[in-house]
């Protein structure tokens, strides 16, 4: 007997660590899952790579980055790597060592980037740069995390700023005449290259061993400084001059003298020296440069101005005209912060103090020409020829258009987010009210009218409804419910919509509604038509900051022609008209006829999507209907509405039937499958409580082994399964089952829309369909159908 006691015991810790090794797994690959969906909403490639190279997560844009193949990242980085040099590890080191470099420390620990430039694919045959980044990963050991961006357009811009900098170094060291810095010993610090050429050596052999007395023609007085070429002290001084050859010229310098403060105040002059002997050539020359440049500066493609110390206006080039749609003599003098945002003059001033006592800055402003724009600003400092700056070269790109679409597409990619996002939390509130209702009808069933408890079990079962009916709207917001016109009366939509417009628009709005008489039905879809009230009310509750009014207006209206309303044409015949007019701040005409538009949108980057009203504008045209706006500026806005009327005079009103109370009861076999085990138990005993034999199965895996192999289940009736569940979903699982019993009748249960399951099923025989959440007679009902023993 205690032998006996011992083993069940030892079988009982066996069947508990089994559970809890189920449970953890199944948490694993919902932790897999979660991250897998985490890394597909990043527009970026992400990969996890085993310490073999082996692929453990890859999010949806790695597919697209490796030409439709899905493969390492590594090897696919490796095959199509340009020969060009990187920055990591310098320019002697190639693209193939930088790549295996990267690789190497990550395995060892350190994380790091490279620039790598990429042959074209056959989809996308140009070259492309990307920044890889290699992190190690911590789990599983050995792990490695790959991440690719695209950032071409970053170094195509830093090439062309790089080119045009070389240029201007190239114009001062071969400019017509010549620059030198000597210290207070004489000796040469600085030696451009037109007066190395003069003296017939380099720079290099001047500042490396000679001095400025060196290079004199005639001895000067002993009472010279060594840092002058005379012993009078003037700022223009006339010379002769000798080179290396014995070739002697005249020479004018001008010089000025200074303490070089970065190296504890030693004295350096700043001079300038023309080539007197050719002066009319040297002038030629100047003149010719000087045409160069200008050629140079008037056709670049980019905006470029010069500033003087304070910001303001000494010259700008045809393409800064352009840019803001104005002409050179009505910018120059002028500071440049007079076509910056109000807003961003702050950081224009801030880019221009940190260029003139560092390197180069850049800063993305917003210019406001004819046009607002966005603009990179790039900006080089003029050296005023005594260490300080004299002014600024200041270099626009315009990337209005790759700002927009970069916006464009990161709002997109937002509303898609949120869209999945709204859809699977009213999917688990679904099945959290499916429960609510349902255990509510079941307490129904014991106290009756006059019962202490049935007041309180009806408000719990009135709340659920009321929250069931937001999930619904909720829904509506991220477009995922079932799309089916019908016919409906718009005064009810409103009267049910009018507690969650109360809630969006806050405390602070007056809401009013105002609901005609013997207004006609409309044939639409309701949740389409929700979602257009809704938008244009957060629409004006976002143009009411400070508070203010909202009212919603329907009545009818009837043309017998065609009517012109701001641009639309509204066709003749019967409309129910919705009017939703606010106190706001109002639109301005040059934005009415954009505002339709998708991705136009007049509020601050984050506020808004752009797609409100472009969605709102869709929707009415399906319906066959006409919207129009009016607005004024301060004043208020009115949207107003044509929806046609499917009710005509005289026609009397179709009130919907009113079934009367049926016997929902029954008999048959029915297995129902549902993973949520609140929504399983409601559901199994609602329908024993109507008499059939309910078979019970919490996963798709455990139904499909009770049919095998339970001989109970030989002659079921009817299958009622949820569509998610964790590895084999209801879709799967009626495939599997239809292979044996191909007649076998199905219910779907879902928080999901019909349509996301109808495309995975199709239109099959005996497939049915009962939204989450439902109450106890809605299950009967539908059930009691399918049976065929009675109409739902």
């Amino acid at each position: 007997m205690e032998t006996l006691l011992i083993w069940q015991a030892v079988a009982g810790l066996a069947v508990s660590a089994a559970l809890v090794a189920g449970v953890f797994l199944w948490r694993c690959r919902e932790a897999q899952m979660r991250l897998r969906a985490l890394l597909d909403t990043l527009p970026e490639p992400h990969q996890l790579l085993d310490a073999q190279g082996r692929i453990l997560q890859a999010n949806a844009s790695c597919a697209d980055f490796c030409d439709g193949r899905l493969r390492p990242l590594d090897a696919v980085l490796a095959d199509r790597l340009a020969v060009t040099p990187t920055r990591l590890g310098g320019d002697s080191e190639s693209s193939a060592e930088a790549l295996a470099r990267l690789a190497t420390n990550a395995r060892n620990g350190a994380g790091g980037t490279a620039e790598l430039r990429l042959r074209g694919t056959a989809s996308k045959p140009e070259e492309v740069w990307v920044e890889v980044s290699v992190w190690p990963a911590g789990m599983p050991r050995g792990a490695l995390l790959w991440q690719v961006s695209d950032i071409t357009t970053r170094r195509q811009m830093e090439s062309t700023i790089q080119a045009e900098q070389r240029r201007l170094v190239d114009l001062f060291e071969r400019a017509p005449i010549g620059f030198y810095s000597v210290d207070g010993q004489g000796r040469f610090r600085f030696v451009n290259q037109t007066l190395a050429e003069w003296l017939g050596r380099t720079a290099e052999d001047l500042v490396a061993g000679a001095a400025l007395h060196d290079v004199l023609a005639e001895p000067p007085r002993p009472e010279t400084p060594a840092y002058a070429p005379v012993a009078e002290a003037d700022d223009q001084i006339e010379v002769k001059l000798r080179g290396c050859d014995g070739e002697v010229f005249d020479a004018l310098i001008v010089q000025a003298v200074a303490a070089d403060e970065e190296e504890g105040g030693a004295l350096r002059t700043r001079s300038v020296v023309r080539h007197l002997t050719r002066e009319r050539a040297a002038a030629e020359a100047l003149a010719d440069s000087e045409r160069r440049f200008k050629r140079f500066f008037d056709e670049a493609p980019i905006a470029i101005v010069e500033l003087d110390r304070g910001g303001r206006l000494r010259e700008c080039n045809p393409a800064f005209e352009t840019l803001l749609g104005l002409k050179g003599q009505d910018v120059i003098g002028q500071p440049l912060g007079r076509w910056v945002a109000e807003d961003e003059r702050t950081l224009l001033r801030e880019t221009l103090v940190a260029s003139s006592t560092g390197p180069g800055q850049s800063a993305d402003l917003r210019l406001r020409g004819v046009r607002e724009l966005l603009c990179t600003l790039s900006v080089s400092v003029i050296d005023d020829g005594a260490g300080k700056p004299g002014g600024f070269v200041c270099h626009l790109l315009d990337t209005t258009e790759q700002k927009a679409l970069e916006v464009q597409f990161a709002q997109s990619q937002k509303m898609q987010a949120v869209g999945q996002l709204a859809g699977g939390i009213a999917h688990d509130f679904n099945n959290l009210l499916t429960a609510m209702i349902g255990f509510s009808d079941l307490l129904l069933l014991r106290h009756r009218p006059g019962d202490q408890s049935f007041a309180d079990i009806m408000q719990i079962k009135q709340n659920a409804n009321r929250a069931a009916n937001l999930v619904r709207q909720l829904l509506a917001f991220s477009r995922q419910q079932t799309l089916q016109p019908r016919m409906l009366n718009v005064t009810d939509i409103l009267a049910e919509l009018s507690h969650l417009l109360r809630r969006l628009i806050g405390e602070t709005i007056e809401l009013d509604m105002v609901h005609g008489r013997d207004l006609g039905q409309v044939r639409a879809d309701q949740g389409q038509l929700e979602q257009v009230i809704i938008n244009l009310a957060v629409n004006a509750r976002d143009a009411m900051s400070g508070g203010g009014r909202l009212i919603i207006r329907t009545y009818n209206a009837a043309f017998e022609t065609p009517q012109r309303r701001k641009g639309e044409e509204v066709a003749a015949g019967d409309y129910v008209v919705i009017e939703v007019s606010d106190s706001g701040c109002g639109i301005s005409q040059a934005n009415l006829d954009r505002i339709f538009d998708p991705f136009f949108s007049t509020k601050e980057v984050g506020e808004g999507t752009g797609l409100g009203l472009s969605t709102v504008y869709g929707i009415v045209k399906q319906t066959g209907g006409f919207i129009v706006v009016d607005s004024e500026l301060d004043t208020g806005t009115t949207f107003t509405i044509y929806l046609p009327r499917h009710l005509r005079r005289g026609e009397p009103v179709v009130e919907p039937e009113v079934r009367d109370a049926r016997d929902l009861t029954g008999i048959g076999s029915v297995l129902l499958v549902e993973d949520e085990d609140a929504v399983r138990s409601f559901s199994a005993r609602a329908l024993r409580n109507k008499g059939y034999e309910v078979h019970e199965a919490r996963s798709g895996e455990a139904a499909l082994d009770m049919l095998r192999n339970d001989g109970n289940l030989a002659e079921l009736d009817l299958l009622v399964t949820d569509v998610v569940m964790p590895r084999l979903d209801g879709p799967s699982l009626v495939r599997e089952v239809r292979q044996d019993r191909p007649k076998l009748k199905v219910i779907f249960i879902s928080g999901y829309a019909e349509d996301s399951f109808r495309q995975r099923v199709g239109e099959e025989e005996g497939i049915h369909f009962l939204p989450k959440p439902f109450t106890l007679k809605q299950l009967a009902g539908k059930v009691k159908e399918v049976m065929g023993e009675g109409s739902a």
